[in-house]
């Protein structure tokens, strides 16, 4: 297959390019499009069989939830069955952005979309060219991050281009994604709202918000469950580089001594090493590739450059990484449920 590649800036959106996704989209084909999130991998999803062809791309299970993104409420009236209050205080508060809430759905939405499920994730992103591609789509487009699965997610286009090239019909660059981690999803589907992963918008947002508790969804579902997944990454691995990725807790000093033991360990034994450190610790490791993802505290930054990070030891063909654990709350929740998914929850406590 012949993908098309466009660049478009929010600033700068070509109508003719739009078009061009958006007839795409209603042929039943797929389109990889920027969001403040992260890139995602688009199409009809209306139509099972372009769900269908989502899941093929990406090589994702097919019990696995997408997402269906849409413009508008008067949109999201037509493929749920109701919107309980709560979800209208929150789509007030954070719509358009990086929310993703969960309903019961209509029987519009296949369930090739849902997983198999009754249920419905929907969000309205923010991002101009998104919203200008749903609809010109015809205003629900499924979808998830635009990657092939388990890899980390894509925050800019060169990592979809290396991952979607020549599997689907057309890339849009619209230059580095905003967030840089997947929105936040809350299930409105079973009473009180319940966080079944964490984002941007965080747990102590959203019940400012509510006026209200939100529980946190602690559930483990282990590869071998077979219970289907509720929401887009609560069962299989995620966000995984090539390189075996361990994250080392404990305090400043005892981390530091750690992953320079252990790099040098894995050194001598041959492997490439990186470690994931911030501004105020990089200087203190010696790897072969030592990256910061931002300055101590500040979890915005982390998120921001987490996946890039990733990535590039991939680029770099680094095999054993080290990364310091975050702060577990507030975005630091979010970003620590991406290290933990991504090493495979393996922790070394100091």
């Amino acid at each position: 297959m012949n993908t098309e590649i466009a660049v478009l800036t929010e600033d700068n959106i070509d109508k003719k390019v739009i078009k061009r996704a958006g007839d795409i989209l209603r042929a039943g084909g797929l389109v990889a499009f920027p969001t403040e999130t992260v890139y995602g991998l688009g199409g009809d999803a209306l139509n099972p069989e372009s769900s269908k062809k989502i899941y093929a791309a990406k090589g994702r299970p097919s019990d696995n939830p997408l997402i269906v993104h849409i413009t508008n409420m008067e949109a999201l009236e037509k493929i749920v069955t109701e919107i309980p209050e709560g979800a209208r205080i929150l789509s007030q508060r954070f719509w358009p952005g990086p929310l993703t809430m969960i309903f019961k759905k209509n029987d519009i939405v296949p369930r090739e979309t849902t997983g198999g499920l009754d249920t419905v994730a929907v969000r309205m992103p923010s991002n101009k060219i998104a919203a200008a591609m749903i609809d010109a789509a015809g205003g629900y487009v499924a979808a998830p991050s635009a990657n092939l699965s388990g890899r980390p997610s894509p925050t800019v286009a060169k990592y979809v281009i290396e991952d979607m090239n020549g599997r689907i019909d057309m890339i849009i660059d619209g230059g580095d994604s905003d967030v840089g981690l997947e929105s936040t999803i809350v299930d409105f589907t079973a009473g009180e709202p319940m966080i079944l992963r964490p984002g941007y918008i965080t747990k102590e947002m959203l019940e400012e918000a509510l006026s209200t508790a939100v529980s946190v969804d602690k559930a483990i579902i282990d590869s071998n469950s077979k219970v289907a997944p509720k929401a887009p990454g609560m069962k299989y691995r995620h966000y995984a580089p090539k390189g075996e990725l361990t994250i080392v807790e404990g305090s400043s000093e005892a981390v530091t001594e750690a992953v320079n033991g252990y790099v040098s360990e894995a050194s001598l034994a041959g492997f490439r090493t990186g470690v994931i450190a911030t501004e105020e610790t990089k200087s203190l490791y010696r790897a072969d590739s030592v990256k910061s993802v931002g300055h101590a505290g500040r979890e915005d930054e982390v998120a921001h450059h987490l996946f890039r990070i990733l990535r590039e030891f991939d680029d770099e063909g680094i095999e054993k990484i080290f990364s310091e654990s975050f702060a577990d709350s507030g975005l630091g929740a979010a970003v620590m449920n991406r290290l933990l998914k991504a090493a495979g929850h393996k922790v070394i406590k100091l």
